[in-house]
């Protein structure tokens, strides 16, 4: 009988996350996070910029405008962070990468404050976000927040983010994640998510 191959176990809570869970999804993490030098808000900024959103790993936090503001006082770093909805189910894996990664640059105390008020919209994901998206295969948001016409029942008209044919149709009102509709491409038959206007 051939021996078992040993399954590994889970890390338990708490435990540093792997760099392998950030490496490759901007470029150059690691050497972001490891370059020498003071502990300024700039370099606070370039580090968050590798931090991925968990849901969508390709789209990094400040491309989805999730941050609001970052104060550096000595070795010491205060990010205010908007969850993208009230009970996203990331929101705390997003503060705990910005701890595990600001601390890896060498902050010795890091803060994530969460801010509710002006809240998260889909609106403040950036023009870069966006076309991150699309390169994922997810359409972004096709309006603005304040378009309330779904809520008559009206679709939005949304492009195909894999050959850009306008000839797509929803197929469920939520898709990988609750923030993502299912989509499908009459024109090269793909099914894609759309991002939802919040």
């Amino acid at each position: 009988m051939s021996p078992r191959t040993p399954v590994p176990r889970p890390k338990p809570s708490g435990a540093a996350l792997p760099d392998e869970i950030f490496a490759g999804f901007a470029g150059a993490p690691m050497q972001a996070r490891n370059a020498p030098g003071p502990l300024t808000e700039e370099r606070a900024r370039a580090v968050l910029a590798t931090v991925p959103d968990p849901e969508i790993p390709s789209v990094m936090l400040p491309d989805l405008g999730v941050i609001r503001g970052v104060e550096v006082t000595g070795d010491a770093v205060t990010v205010r962070m908007s969850p993208t909805y009230t009970g996203c189910p990331a929101t705390d894996l997003m503060q705990m990468m910005i701890r595990e990664q600001l601390t890896a640059t060498g902050f010795a105390s890091v803060t994530v404050d969460l801010v509710l008020s002006p809240p998260w919209s889909s609106d403040d994901i950036t023009a870069e976000g966006r076309r991150k998206m699309a390169a994922a295969g997810i359409a972004p948001p096709a309006h603005r927040a304040t378009d309330k016409r779904h809520l008559t029942g009206t679709l939005p008209d949304v492009a195909c983010p894999h050959c850009g044919s306008a000839d797509t149709v929803m197929t469920s009102a939520f898709g990988a994640t609750a923030c993502k509709a299912l989509w499908r491409c009459n024109a090269c038959q793909e099914p894609f998510d759309y991002f939802k206007c919040i």
